[in-house]
This record gives C-alpha cells, structure tokens and sequence, in this order.
C-alpha cells in the first residue's frame, strides 16, 4: 500500500506539473503511466541500494529490511496489477514465536507475490530457481531479504542451499518458503516432490507449514 501510494502521488505531481507548465489537461494524463512506471524503478532501485551489501552468510546477520519491505511492496503491486485478489485463510494457525518451514502447491508465478504480499509479517524468504535471483534489481533484492537459490541439477550446491535454509531458521533469520513439486502445474494435481524438500525442517527442528494455493493460474490474460 505504502509503494502505491507513493507512485500516485509521484505520478500525480508530474501529472499537474504538466498542466502548470501550460500543457493540455490530457496531456497530462499521458504523462501519468510513464511518470508511474518511472516512480516504481525509482523504488526499487532505492530499494537495491540499500540492501545490495547483505550478506546473510555472515554471523549475525538479518535480511535487509528495506528489502523485505521492497519485497512486500513489490508483491502487492504486481498482484493487484495481475488482477489477483488473495482470499486468505488459516493464518490464525501459523506460528507466532518460531520460524517455520512454509510448504505449498505451485499453480502459478503470482503463488510467490502473494505468499510475500499479503504474509508479509512472518517474514517468509522463498527457494527459488537460480534464475529468477539472476533478475536485474529484483535478484538482489530479493537475496537481500533472504531468498535462496537452488540448482537441482547440482546434488552438492542443491544441498548448501538447504543446509543454508535450515541455517536461516536455527539462527531466527526468516521462515523460509518452498515448493516441493519444483515447477507449476496448472491442472491442479500433484506432481512428485523433490526428495530433500522437507530436509530442511528436519534438520532445523522447525515446524512444518501445509498451505494449498488454488486460482492463481486464472491470473489476468493468463500472462501467469
């Protein structure tokens, strides 16, 4: 909410310099898409200056808070641009004192943004592929806030990351999120998980979070 109101008034005050400056009343609001988009790189490059000296590998540190507030921002935006309006249950259930291990089905790439989004307050930091974390701006940010990339193709460098995971949630950094099918399904069954996806709770001594995700694959013009 904070980055959207942010842009508004970002695009609103081009919006009005325009009309000041003696140009047409529809001239400005051609400038306002533009003056909006220019307003959300502003922020996340803000938001990447700030966090892009993490490192969560050293003892004692957390991730970056204008990260994970980037991150939270970020994932309400898109969804609500994706046309995505999360109906959420059971968070009553979830943890209030320790980190856990978030397990969930995968319908669709807005799972994440509104994981992010709308649990924002348990500070959830998702395995992802490596090549999401390799996004211009958004990649740092988001390993800033803890995110961790996992290459499944690799059995030594795929065993780091949980190692790291677990580490996360020993060390009461972030819960960490996960996908155990490791890719989306759109038909709404199951796919096999990955062996070592509950690994990391295991080794953490941390409970379990069961979540199931369902209609994100019907996000706006199916772009998702």
């Amino acid at each position: 909410m904070i980055l959207l109101v942010l842009l508004l008034l970002f695009a609103a005050a081009v919006s009005a310099a325009v009309c000041l400056a003696g140009g047409a009343w529809w001239l400005g609001l051609l400038c306002f898409l533009p003056a909006f988009l220019l307003g959300f790189v502003l922020y996340v490059v803000g938001v990447w200056l700030l966090a892009h000296k993490t490192d969560l590998s050293q003892p004692g540190a957390r991730p970056n808070p204008a990260a994970c507030a980037g991150v939270i921002q970020v994932g309400q935006m898109l969804c609500r641009l994706g046309g995505v309006r999360p109906v959420i249950t059971g968070t009553e259930k979830l943890p209030e004192r320790e980190r856990f291990l978030f397990v969930c089905n995968h319908r669709s790439l807005f799972d994440p943004l509104m994981v992010m989004g709308w649990l924002g307050k348990w500070s959830i930091a998702f395995i992802s592929k490596p090549s999401n974390l390799r996004i211009p701006l958004v990649g740092p940010c988001a390993m800033a806030a803890g995110f961790l990339a996992i290459d499944r193709e690799n059995d030594r460098k795929a065993l780091r990351t949980i190692l790291t995971a677990a580490d996360y949630l020993k060390r009461d950094l972030c819960s960490v999120g996960i996908y155990p099918e490791g890719t989306r399904t759109r038909t709404g069954a199951l796919q096999d998980f990955h062996s070592g996806s509950f690994k990391i709770a295991q080794r953490a001594h941390a409970p379990l979070v069961i979540a199931c995700v369902h209609g994100t694959e019907k996000a706006k013009h199916g772009y998702f």
